[in-house]
């Protein structure tokens, strides 16, 4: 079981010994993340990545910066909006600077954060860890697959099928256009094959 208050804190306790500093930042990522829009980007989204990358951890060069990069990507999430990662990157810029975070940390997590708009293929060993945990959704078995779909139909209700779905297949289509989905061996290997299937599956239904 992820503990995420928990390891939000001890983030944090290397920068800052305030702890109502420490409790505020929390308060916001817990109350950002439980929106009432929210049926997919949420804290079990959180929960789910940090586990997929405690199984990788010591590959992760610098755990603490893909750590914040975590809990800050998806901040702000406005289904209408087509700037929520630079939103999500502004903000955790400005409560890094907070707890006192050193600025070259600071700019590699925000431009980490940023990278989750794309998806693309990095030279930083480290973000392309962090972009397969966050679509390794993708190759859950079928059922999961489907539950995480229905999901995030849920937070684009604001839009009918005529826009959704021409939206939808877009996105799969831009997920299957590289030679792989994923950007590490360990996630290939895990999740390559189902994930490729699962999308081929929703493309067939829409």
């Amino acid at each position: 079981m992820v503990n995420l208050k928990n390891q939000f804190e001890q983030l944090c306790f290397p920068f800052t010994k305030d702890q109502d500093l420490i409790s505020r930042l929390w308060k916001e990522i817990e109350t950002k993340y439980t929106e009432k829009n929210r049926y997919y980007h949420n804290l079990l989204h959180l929960e789910n990545m940090f586990r997929e990358l405690e199984t990788v951890k010591s590959d992760i060069s610098d755990y603490l910066t893909v750590s914040f990069s975590v809990f800050y990507h998806d901040i702000i999430y406005n289904a209408t909006s087509q700037s929520n990662e630079e939103n999500s990157a502004i903000t955790a810029e400005s409560r890094l600077r907070e707890l006192g975070v050193n600025e070259s940390e600071i700019k590699t997590i925000s431009s980490q954060i940023i990278a989750t708009k794309q998806h693309l293929l990095s030279e930083d060993h480290d973000l392309n860890y962090l972009l397969d945990a966050d679509l390794s959704i993708l190759g859950k078995d079928f059922e999961t697959y489907l539950d995480y779909t229905r999901k995030i139909r849920k937070e684009y209700s604001i839009y009918p099928d005529l826009l959704y779905k021409p939206g939808r297949k877009k996105v799969l289509k831009h997920f299957l256009e590289p030679e792989s989905i994923f950007k590490t061996e360990y996630f290939k290997k895990k999740y390559e094959a189902q994930a490729r299937e699962n999308l081929i599956s929703e493309l067939n239904l829409l």
